[in-house]
């Protein structure tokens, strides 16, 4: 079953077009890797999915909800760490995520269970200027994971990270689907943690779709292409030069 689909999903500014006729099926608790170079429609994709901005032709669903005649009841459904989270720095881990909760009208026990789920409990009375880049980024996640909604839609969510701390939030997002049955939409540069953290791949390049699927049919179908496929990242960029070259005839 999938739980996100788009149809012919579409936006253009002015005479660029940044995604072209997009047609994405993301599995019921899965990771969905989305890749993809810089400015080929990963990030405008997602701010559709989350009313940010809105299509300029196509539609989209969301747990079968259709976007935007549902807008509201499909928001309540998606949490998302979107760029580089802002946080209060004179206010505590615990205060900063207990503001996203009382804007979501969600019990006080979701501070404390995003905190848990995130491994900052032992820190959530720490000022969040105090927290290293790592703790940032997973007081992110916890902003996203609050009241543990069905999706999670995380755009770079290793940003900056060094190897430790990528470890650490690739090993948690991939431990989300089974701890809660929830769905992960997730983007990176970092196409070896995507590798080892994906169920399926979705490749977009100038706005189109090149690949939707599992590891392996991505590798059976690079191998039938004659592209490399000893790792996802030789794989994407043989595939992201091979459309580049097509498009430049």
């Amino acid at each position: 079953m999938n739980i996100i689909e788009t149809n012919h999903l579409t936006k253009a500014y002015g005479s660029f077009t940044a995604v072209s006729d997009l047609n994405l099926h993301i599995r019921k608790g899965a990771v969905y890797g989305f890749l993809g170079p810089n400015g080929a429609g990963k990030s405008t994709t997602m701010k559709m999915f989350l009313g940010l901005t809105k299509p300029t032709d196509g539609a989209f669903h969301i747990d079968k909800k259709r976007f935007p005649q549902n807008r509201t009841a499909i928001l309540k459904k998606i949490g998302s760490f979107i760029e580089s989270p802002a946080f209060y720095g004179n206010l505590t881990g615990q205060e900063n995520l207990d503001i996203i909760r009382k804007i979501l009208g969600l019990p006080k026990e979701s501070t404390a269970d995003a905190l848990e789920l995130t491994g900052l409990a032992p820190v959530k009375d720490r000022l969040a200027r105090k927290y290293s880049l790592g703790m940032k980024q997973r007081l992110g996640l916890a902003g996203a994971l609050i009241g543990r909604p069905p999706i999670l839609i995380l755009d770079e969510p290793t940003n900056g990270l060094d190897p430790v701390g990528i470890h650490e939030i690739r090993s948690l997002i991939r431990s989300l689907p089974e701890k809660y049955d929830c769905t992960v939409l997730v983007s990176s540069h970092l196409l070896s943690e995507i590798e080892l953290m994906a169920d399926d791949i979705g490749i977009l390049n100038h706005g189109h779709l090149l690949f939707e699927g599992s590891l392996h049919d991505l590798k059976s179908q690079a191998h039938d292409a004659g592209f490399p496929v000893d790792n996802l990242e030789e794989t994407f960029l043989a595939m992201v030069e091979e459309d580049n070259r097509r498009r430049s005839k």
